[in-house]
């Protein structure tokens, strides 16, 4: 039985490494603030959100199968929820069943799987309950298909016929064999027999129609009965344990697969409880559409903190492969990014994302190229650092990518580091790879901007009059200023008194 509820065509692959940056991505992004929220506590459900979010889907259709799932479980939390408790009840019963006998013969592994099958029909019954009571709720897809399978699979006739199983297969009255005399007059191919010789065999129990022949009751004859005993049942306790696996891999991955929708429940109730800015289902663009545009987008990390406090900002980059965000110091340019960056791993791993609307078209991965601060176990400069890490990411990316850039190459001089970036970016982009660029460096953003690209987006940190910051991105071409002296006022509460000039005249007294 199938679960799929994570893709439509396969199971989950909790095998699959993570991307090589992964790490860097996580990090730079401070995916784990959000991983914290999503998991509730469940060490389990943040390692399962942490590979959703880093492995993200890559076609429309893979997304939208997703979200339907998802949108089932928002509907429905207390059912998705019991469900997934079931999922857990099935997985533990190895744990339950495990200390009971030791040893690996046939008999102990026989014993063991009865014991293991009875809790597992046990969940599967109730699972079965669940699905008749609540599978006529579900819309999607993913549970339509699953519930189906339950109700079809696990019908009444099949768990009466597995009570009656488990039942003969305790052997309460001894095992019948089958067997025929080999080299020396020993054993040879035994069969199990079902132990039923009609009314008249349990009225006469001693009459046979054959030879029969009594063991005497001494520790020899005791371990021979018991070798003999566990010759015979050695393919049943064999097929028994490989069912109780099966079952046992059938509940294992319904925990994985509904595991990620039960954390996005624990996230979306979190964020509720906050008063947050609302989330929205996304809609996935094709990657060749180049689309990116929504309203209200926030970081859902900061939000975590904020609560109703944060703000969101509006984008309209469609058609934009280069995104270059200017503006006042502390105005909120690295947590914009940072939100573009989380955005599109939650659309892509089939999430609902923090805003009011979005549309962005699916990437092919996305990478981040932060500034570092100075580490002590550098073996060589901070820009060397910088180029290195280009160097991995440009190894890594591939065209429809999306890659994430926060004052990069500022580490040397403005005339340098303008210079690199623009020379890779414009690499970049010519690949087909979307550049989102948070720079102070006026001489790179200048520079784009007279260039008149039609392909190139310009955002600012919004600054009142008054120096207030707004948090929020807007249209704007780049300022040879970060108004630093907003800084200054808003620390010292006065702005600085500036230079005298060697035109300025002295004010001091006294005669040459």
């Amino acid at each position: 039985m199938k679960v799929r509820l994570m893709h439509r065509d396969r199971d989950i692959d909790l095998e699959r490494p993570l991307p090589a940056t992964a790490a860097a991505v996580s990090a730079d992004l401070e995916l784990g603030v959000m991983l914290d929220a999503l998991a509730g506590g469940d060490s389990y459900l943040r390692q399962l959100a942490e590979r959703a979010l880093l492995l993200g889907l890559e076609t429309r259709e893979e997304i939208v199968y997703r979200q339907d799932v998802l949108d089932d479980c928002l509907r429905l939390p207390e059912v998705a929820r019991h469900l997934y408790v079931l999922a857990v009840e099935g997985v533990e019963t190895k744990q339950k069943a495990r200390f009971f006998w030791f040893g690996d013969s046939p008999d102990t592994m026989l014993r063991k799987s009865l014991s293991m099958l009875e809790l597992l029909t046990e969940v599967l019954e109730q699972v079965r309950a669940l699905a008749d009571e609540h599978g006529g709720d579900f819309r999607s897809e993913g549970f339509t298909r699953l519930f189906a399978a339950l109700r079809e699979e696990l019908d009444d006739d099949y768990l009466a016929l597995v009570r009656e199983h488990l039942s003969t297969l305790e052997f309460r009255d001894g095992v019948l064999l089958a067997a025929e005399l080999g080299q020396g007059n020993r054993g040879a191919n035994y069969v199990l027999r079902r132990a039923d010789r009609g009314l008249l065999g349990r009225l006469a129990p001693d009459w046979a129609s054959g030879s029969s022949f009594a063991v005497a009751r001494d520790e020899h004859s005791g371990r021979a009965l018991s070798e003999l005993r566990d010759r015979g049942i050695a393919l049943v306790a064999s097929a028994l344990a490989q069912s109780t696996d099966h079952i046992l891999a059938f509940f294992g991955v319904l925990r994985a697969e509904l595991g990620f929708y039960i954390a996005c429940l624990n996230l979306h109730e979190r964020l509720a409880e906050l008063q947050a800015p609302p989330v929205c289902r996304p809609d996935p663009r094709p990657a060749e559409e180049a689309a990116l545009s929504g309203l209200g987008i926030y970081d859902v990390s900061l939000a975590l903190h904020l609560g109703s406090q944060m703000v969101g900002s509006d984008l309209d980059a469609d058609g934009k492969t280069f995104v270059v965000i200017t503006g006042a110091n502390e105005g909120g340019k690295s947590t914009f990014l940072r939100a573009l960056g989380l955005t599109q791993l939650m659309l892509q791993a089939g999430m609902f994302v923090p805003a009011q609307e979005l549309r962005a078209s699916v990437r092919s991965g996305v990478f981040t190229h932060f500034k570092r601060e100075e580490d002590a176990g550098m073996r060589s400069g901070k820009l060397d650092d910088e180029l290195q890490r280009m160097s991995e990411i440009a190894e890594a990316i591939r065209p429809y990518g999306l890659l994430l850039c926060n004052e990069s190459f500022a580490s040397t001089n403005e005339a340098e580091g303008s210079e690199i970036a623009r020379q890779l970016v414009r690499a970049l982009v010519e690949a087909d790879i979307r550049v989102a660029y948070v720079t102070h460096m006026y001489e790179l953003a200048h520079g784009v901007h007279a260039e008149k690209g039609e392909s190139a987006l310009f955002l600012r940190a919004e600054r009142l009059p008054d120096g207030t910051r707004t948090f929020r991105m807007i249209p704007g071409e780049p300022k040879p200023t970060s108004h630093g002296i907003d800084s200054y006022r808003r620390i010292f509460g006065k702005p600085p008194r500036q230079t005298r000039t060697a035109a300025q005249p002295s004010t001091s007294s006294g005669s040459t």
